[in-house]
């Protein structure tokens, strides 16, 4: 963000010094190229890659950026897509990140939040080092897929647990995602619930919440989501009670992976998560998301997991 941002452009300067106009969503182009978004934590959540747009406070010189939440009417517009506060040209992205969406988390956190990391996969833009990138290689499995059940990973609560002891400050540096315990590829077809392979839940789980709006089409093509022309389905509708249930359905299988199947060591590691509650319990009378998850965790436990919990 300070070696690179020659790079930068506000709007005003795209439009006014660039010649750039708008060629939909948050893109532009101009005599130069393409220009892309540049995205910084501020704009992401869980899932989430339209989370906030970026509005500038000149007035407000220590952190002029700050984030505006999308609203329930911009969430649930598959057109809709946040405003960044600098956009980059398409060709100044590393040439290392060869296809159209990455996976990227938050690298600012505290062991103090609500969660402590958060990740989405993110359409083929610019990033600040405010966040961190997961690129896939070509080595021959299917990437998608695997980023899918790499980001349910990520922003699963018991991983979510573990990570929190071994944060000290407010960044996660890279070495510390290096240690952190994720699930072993091979598990996600070995753990089965029912006549369900672990991993193809997880996968149609994290489609159903990442693929909300059009720019998210090339991953969607990835995963295999496409008609009998070969075109991109369109994207799932965003309904916040149905995210909740998704998570929590995830949730419940992360812990049968990683083993922790006594319930009151569930409700443990859900009570270290004391702003989650207090959020739920405000919105909801009772902290539902650990409810939800111990039902999901009873049902695949009994090999039902398409069964329709309903708290």
């Amino acid at each position: 963000m300070t070696n690179d941002s020659n790079l930068f452009r506000t709007r005003h300067e795209l439009e006014e010094k660039e010649g750039a106009y708008p060629i939909g969503g948050n893109r532009f182009r101009s005599k130069a190229g393409d220009w892309v978004p540049l995205y910084e934590g501020k704009m992401v959540q869980a899932f989430d890659h339209r989370a906030a747009n970026v509005v500038v406070n000149p007035e407000n010189q220590h952190r002029p950026a700050q984030p505006q939440p999308a609203t329930p009417a911009q969430h649930e517009s598959p057109d809709w897509l946040p405003d960044p506060q600098f956009w980059v040209k398409a060709s100044d992205v590393p040439s290392s990140v060869k296809h159209d969406w990455s996976i990227s988390y938050k690298m600012i956190t505290a062991p103090t939040n609500a969660r402590t990391l958060i990740g989405a996969i993110l359409p083929k833009s610019g990033v600040g080092n405010s966040m961190g990138m997961m690129i896939p290689d070509d080595s021959g499995e299917p990437l998608a897929g695997h980023a899918a059940t790499i980001l349910a990973n990520l922003n699963s609560t018991p991983f979510d647990f573990v990570i929190r002891q071994k944060i000290q400050g407010q960044n996660i540096n890279w070495y510390i995602v290096e240690q952190l315990p994720v699930v072993p590829t091979d598990h996600y077809e070995t753990v089965r619930f029912g006549k369900n392979a672990s991993g193809t839940m997880i996968r149609d789980a994290v489609l159903e919440l990442t693929y909300t709006a059009h720019d998210m089409a090339p991953f969607a093509r990835d995963m295999g989501y496409v008609d009998k022309s070969g075109n991109e389905k369109p994207p799932f509708p965003w309904d916040e009670d149905r995210r909740l249930k998704l998570r929590a359905k995830l949730d419940a299988i992360y812990f049968h992976l990683y083993g922790i199947t006594e319930r009151d060591d569930v409700r443990y590691i859900y009570s270290t998560f004391p702003i989650v509650e207090r959020e739920e319990t405000a919105t909801y009378g009772r902290y539902r998301s650990r409810e939800l998850c111990l039902a999901y965790m009873s049902a695949l436990a009994a090999g039902d997991p398409d069964a329709d919990i309903d708290l």
